[in-house]
């Protein structure tokens, strides 16, 4: 569970730094079909994406790791 509230709130905080990425996602989507608005959608796709893989990577890195495997539990 804590591995969960670690993601949550590295999340959050990527969501807080790139809060533009959801933003160009919700302006291309909002907005009339316009082909020059083409832009948002990729570079907002593109910032949310890394946004969320940044989490899960910082995620990684702070969770400890068992040293020992358990065996026969």
């Amino acid at each position: 569970m804590s591995t969960l509230r670690a993601y949550l709130r590295f999340q959050a905080m990527m969501f807080v730094f790139g809060i533009v990425g959801p933003i160009f996602l919700a302006i291309y989507f909002a907005s009339q079909p316009d082909p020059t608005l083409r832009w948002m959608y990729w570079w907002g796709l593109f910032i949310t994406a890394a946004d969320i893989l940044i989490a899960l990577a910082l995620t990684d890195s702070a969770t400890p790791r068992d040293q020992q495997p358990r065996q026969g539990d």
